[in-house]
């Protein structure tokens, strides 16, 4: 980067500050990237439900979806929706036998999250895995930090989910959406997307006024309340 730091592997706990409403929070890191841990966000959840939240004085502004938005890329898909709370519908789609096609339902509320969506690791094919290391990547990566799929069968443990990859998908998407920079009230439906088409839709969502309208938390309580 010209100006600044370049900090990797922010999704995950990004999501976990999201969903919990922490707004102000100071991170420290010693490196140019978040850790890995498991590879999911339960630690950083079990962490926030340990030390609490303080509420502070200062109000809190909505971001409420007003108008359709749909993007689509190469047979990937995301769109949202006006609705009264922040919901998630996604799908994928992998000729694996472990995977094939999973849909999950995701209401937004601390609780949910911490329960249905903290738990989901990251996965990735060893394949993959093996090409990235001989030019240098993921060297971080083990098979503690990751689901490790062979062409057949899961390389490293059992899952916590049938469906834990798409649940997943759902923790990346919620960190990538975080860059909004406020709560969010709208329905997301996704298929097959990914980091690239999460954050166009940041993008596209902030670049047209007409898509939302920023509300203080009072009447977006209105709003969720229908």
């Amino acid at each position: 980067m010209k100006q600044g730091v370049l900090i990797s592997t922010v999704e995950h706990l990004l999501s976990s500050l999201y969903i919990f409403g922490i707004d102000n929070a100071v991170v420290e890191l010693d490196n140019l990237e978040v850790p890995i841990l498991d590879g999911s966000a339960l630690e950083f959840v079990s962490e926030i439900q340990r030390v609490g939240l303080k509420q502070q004085a200062a109000s809190r502004t909505y971001l409420v979806i007003r108008k359709e938005l749909h993007l689509a890329e190469r047979g990937k898909t995301i769109s949202i929706y006006p609705a009264e709370s922040f919901q998630i519908c996604y799908s994928i789609d992998f000729d694996h036998p472990m995977i094939g096609k999973q849909t999950f339902e995701f209401d937004a509320s601390p609780e949910n999250f911490a329960r249905e969506i903290a738990p989901a690791r990251t996965f990735g094919f060893l394949h993959e895995v093996e090409e990235l290391r001989k030019n240098g990547l993921v060297r971080g990566g083990s098979m503690d930090n990751a689901i490790v799929l062979t062409k057949t069968g899961i390389l490293n443990d059992i899952l916590r989910f049938k469906d834990e990859f798409v649940r997943h998908k759902i923790l990346d998407n919620i960190g990538d959406l975080s860059l909004i920079g406020c709560p969010f009230i709208g329905r997301i439906v996704a298929s097959k997307a990914g980091h690239a088409l999460h954050t166009l839709l940041v993008s596209r969502i902030l670049g047209d006024p007409a898509n939302f309208e920023l509300m203080p938390e009072w009447k977006a309580a209105e709003v969720a309340a229908g």
